[in-house]
């Protein structure tokens, strides 16, 4: 089987198959063997392995994981490519691909039968618009997860690293870092893509805590504090969480709590760490 990650084997199944890019899913197919090299070492796959792959695409990453994997799940919302999927990995007996909205599957069934219950790995090239929601979802849902090894814009690659006080921090960093250790792996140019998007893309790995790194007593309240506190960037913690409708408490409640945290009434969301949003809420929840 010809391997997709050199470029003229992806333009000719593209041309075969008359494939139209589609905007609205935001297709980007990687053409560059080194990264897909450096994705599955990263990822960490061995023949013991269950691995869950969003958005295929032609399939080129698939063949990757197929080799190295014990078995891959493949989950394609573009019904264009599945009839291009089934040539591109009709060489190999441990894939199964989905055409499904990956939002809608459910992953911890798949992962009970599949893989009974242990921990996937979860790798994926994930489009832009729809990273947050599909990261947000695999750790919320509880699906068990050893790691999730992503390519994403390289700008929302590092909003999930960062800590407090630089630009980028906010909510996905912190709800990134409550669930798992991010790393970037590698940044890789547009030039890897076809076609080739506007911005740079990032490799990065979160490898789900095996216990969660903070003492908080309600998660979901933390998770509204943090949305508050960073709706309105430039207010004050005091105001953020004042003027959210998520969170109705009296102005005096939200300042004697924030006091207790002994910081400052002035200071801003993004000044606070995961420890201190973890306290915050601890507090709060104490007098609701």
């Amino acid at each position: 089987m010809a391997t997709l990650g050199i470029p003229q084997n992806t333009i000719a199944i593209l041309q075969k198959y008359h494939f139209n890019f589609q905007k609205k899913f935001g297709q980007n197919f990687l053409i560059d063997t080194h990264v897909l090299e450096k994705i599955i070492e990263a990822a960490g796959i061995t023949k013991d392995d269950f691995v869950l792959e969003i958005g295929p695409g032609i399939g080129t990453m698939t063949q990757y994981l197929c080799e190295n994997a014990r078995e891959v799940v493949a989950v394609e919302i573009d019904q264009n490519l599945i009839p291009i999927l089934g040539e591109t990995l009709a060489p190999y007996d441990n894939v199964t691909v989905i055409n499904e909205d990956i939002l809608k599957v459910d992953i911890v069934r798949l992962a009970k039968e599949k893989n009974g219950g242990r921990p996937i790995k979860v790798v994926a090239n994930l489009p832009y618009y729809i990273t947050t929601p599909i990261i947000m979802g695999l750790f919320e849902s509880y699906v068990p997860i050893d790691s999730i090894t992503i390519m994403v814009q390289k700008e929302v690659a590092d909003r999930m690293q960062v800590g407090p006080g630089t630009k980028d921090y906010g909510a996905l960093s912190l709800a990134v870092q409550y669930y798992a250790k991010p790393e970037i792996i590698a940044n890789v140019p547009p030039n890897c893509f076809m076609p080739r998007p506007n911005v740079g893309s990032a490799v990065i790995r979160l490898t789900r805590h095996e216990t969660v790194p903070v003492a908080v007593e309600d998660e979901k309240l933390m998770f509204k504090l943090i949305r508050a506190s960073f709706n309105q960037r430039r207010k004050t913690l005091a105001n953020g969480l004042n003027n959210s409708p998520e969170i109705r408490l009296s102005k005096e409640i939200i300042q004697e709590s924030i006091a207790g945290l002994g910081v400052p009434l002035t200071i801003r969301g993004e000044a606070l760490t995961l420890e201190q949003f973890a306290e915050l809420s601890n507090i709060i929840g104490r007098k609701m």
